[in-house]
C-alpha cells in the first residue's frame, strides 16, 4: 500500500504576520544602528568587496549566530512555554558573559530592553513580560526575542529563521553602507545567508546547553578595535 504522508501544519496567518513583524528593520529595537564589527572588518581590509562581505557574514552565522544567540533563542523559546524562569535567567547569564566587548554586550542589553518597552506597549497582558524586564542587569536581545516569538504561537522552527532573518537583513544593510556596496550586491549576499539559515537553524535547535558556544576571536578583536575607531557609521 502507498505510505500516507501527515501534511505538515499550517501556520496560521497571524503568527506568520507577527514573526514577520519581529523579523522587521522596522522593529524599533535599533538593530539596524549595529554592524557586529562589519564596520571594522571593512577599516581593516578583511573585507573589501561583495564577495568578501558574502563571506564572512556566512561565516558569521555557521560559526557566530548558530552557535550562540540562535541557540539561546531555541532554548528560551521552549523555557518561555514552560515557565522555567531559572533557566531563563541562567540563559540571559550567559548571554552577557559571552559578549566578548563592551560594545557587543551593550547591543545585547540595548536591544533586549527595547523589545521589553515594545512588548509592554503592545497592549496584551502576559506576565512573562514583567519576568523578563526583571532580569539583571538587563534582559539580552535572544531571551527576550524567544519571548515576543512564543506570544505568537508559531512553531520554534519558524521563529528560528524569523530570527535569523532579521539578524542577515541588518547585517546585509550594514554591508551596503560600509563596504560600500551597490542594492544588487546586497541581494545577492541577501540570497546566500537565506540558503544557509535553515540549516543554521536546524544546527542551534539540535545544540544541547553545554554544546553551546560563543568563540570568535577575530570578531572580538575587530569589535575591540571598533570601539576606538577614528570614523564610524555603527554603534559596534
Amino acid at each position: 500500500m502507498p505510505r500516507v504522508r501527515t501534511a505538515a501544519p499550517t501556520l496560521a496567518p497571524g503568527a506568520l504576520l507577527q514573526l514577520m513583524w519581529l523579523a522587521s528593520p522596522a522593529l524599533p529595537v535599533g538593530g539596524f544602528s549595529y554592524s557586529e564589527a562589519l564596520e571594522a572588518a571593512v577599516e581593516s581590509g578583511h573585507v573589501v568587496n561583495e564577495a568578501d562581505a558574502a563571506r564572512w557574514l556566512c561565516d558569521q552565522l555557521q560559526l557566530g549566530l548558530a552557535r550562540s544567540e540562535l541557540a539561546v533563542v531555541a532554548k528560551a523559546f521552549g523555557a518561555w512555554q514552560r515557565g522555567d524562569a531559572t533557566h531563563l535567567r541562567e540563559l540571559n547569564d550567559w548571554v552577557l558573559a559571552t559578549r566578548e566587548t563592551r560594545e557587543l554586550r551593550a547591543q545585547a542589553e540595548q536591544m533586549g530592553r527595547s523589545l521589553v518597552e515594545w512588548l509592554k506597549n503592545r497592549g496584551v497582558a502576559d506576565e512573562r513580560v514583567a519576568v523578563l524586564a526583571a532580569f539583571p542587569p538587563a534582559p539580552t536581545w535572544p531571551v527576550a526575542f524567544a519571548l515576543a516569538a512564543a506570544q505568537t504561537g508559531a512553531p520554534l522552527r519558524e521563529a528560528l529563521l524569523s530570527f535569523a532573518f532579521g539578524w542577515a537583513e541588518n547585517m546585509v544593510q550594514a554591508a551596503l553602507k560600509s563596504v560600500p556596496l551597490g542594492q544588487s550586491a546586497g541581494q545577492r549576499i541577501l540570497a546566500a545567508l537565506v540558503a544557509a539559515i535553515p540549516a543554521a537553524a536546524e544546527q542551534a535547535e539540535r545544540l544541547a546547553d553545554s554544546e553551546r558556544q560563543a568563540f570568535s576571536p577575530m570578531l572580538a578583536i575587530l569589535s575591540s578595535q571598533h570601539e576606538t575607531q577614528y570614523s564610524r557609521l555603527f554603534r559596534s
